[in-house]
């Protein structure tokens, strides 16, 4: 049975005098026109390829805005080809920092004209996912910030040996997942990191913190404690407060919480109700769901989410 190769890719972009401009990459090899992509290396995943894939193709760094969806084609072996692709603004800095050089790989980069990429590319699927990133452009909603909930990686179990719950700490697989966490997590570009007040949720973002240099901010309306007394008015707040400064915020709480969490992300942003958002909370230890939102309307509501399940 032959198995599916998988990658992962972006539609890189970035604003010149207003206009919108979009990256593409002529392949030596091939002779073709695509967007960067690239096989998944060994246990990566699907995210972090991407940004990884992007810098080696062609030399610019950046974190991943709205999943534009996933392509499927059949390779000349036979063989099936997935590949995911994420929108990525390109900042100035970037550009200027790219150390690319034509290669055996890539022969050049382009930057086209959202109206001309189209005839540009190469292969028809390209196009059809062309077409989701065209249409958020169209909305005014291709710049995108990202609120991941996080819930808090294998905790030990229940015991006596805590003298309260809040107290109880990650388990030594619950430590290898806050770990594995943060290449994964930081390919979204995190600027914030949000932890609800007790250890096993601080232990889950410290590894990711101390990556970024970045510090945990403990709220207490993210606790569990505070969800049991009935108590939502700080979750409400806390989430409003993340909508509106609009920074790519990742929120670490628990199980039962993270229900009310996407209901007041919902709320904040005018979203209508549906499974997805009761599907995106049901996470197990150490899975996190990214909702992405337009940066200049937030209000239109949640343009996509991404659950992720982490292994044990």
């Amino acid at each position: 049975m032959t198995r599916t190769v998988l990658a992962a890719g972006t539609v890189c972009w970035r604003r010149v005098d207003d206009e919108l401009m979009v990256l593409l990459v002529h392949r030596t090899r091939q002779r073709d026109v695509s967007f960067p992509k690239g096989k998944l290396d060994k246990g990566e995943s699907m995210p972090r390829a991407a940004v990884r894939e992007t810098l080696e193709e062609t030399g610019i760094a950046v974190t991943l805005g709205a999943n534009l969806g996933t392509i499927h084609y059949t390779l000349p072996t036979g063989g099936e080809k997935t590949v995911q692709y994420w929108a990525a603004e390109v900042t100035e800095a970037a550009v200027h920092a790219s150390t690319f050089k034509p290669n055996g790989e890539i022969s050049a980069l382009e930057w086209v004209s959202l109206s001309r990429v189209p005839k540009r590319l190469s292969y028809r699927a390209d196009r059809e996912l062309f077409e989701v990133f065209a249409r958020l452009a169209a909305r005014d909603a291709v710049d995108t910030f990202s609120v991941i909930l996080l819930r808090h990686a294998r905790a030990e179990p229940r015991g006596a040996a805590w003298p309260t719950d809040r107290l109880r700490p990650l388990s030594d697989s619950g430590e290898h997942q806050a770990e594995t966490l943060v290449p994964m997590l930081e390919a979204f570009g995190p600027q914030r990191i949000l932890s609800s007040t007790a250890e096993r949720c601080m232990r889950t973002v410290a590894p990711l913190a101390h990556h970024l240099h970045k510090t945990v901010r403990v709220q207490e309306g993210l606790s569990q404690d505070l969800w049991d007394t009935g108590d939502t008015a700080e979750l409400r707040s806390a989430i409003g407060k993340v909508v509106r400064k609009g920074k790519n915020t990742v929120i670490c709480t628990h199980r039962p919480v993270l229900p009310d969490a996407v209901r007041e992300l919902a709320l904040a942003t005018g979203t209508l109700p549906g499974d997805y958002l009761r599907e995106a909370a049901e996470l197990p230890p150490g899975g996190f769901s990214v909702f992405h939102f337009s940066r200049k309307h937030p209000g239109a509501g949640i343009l996509g989410v991404e659950t992720y399940p982490i292994k044990h």
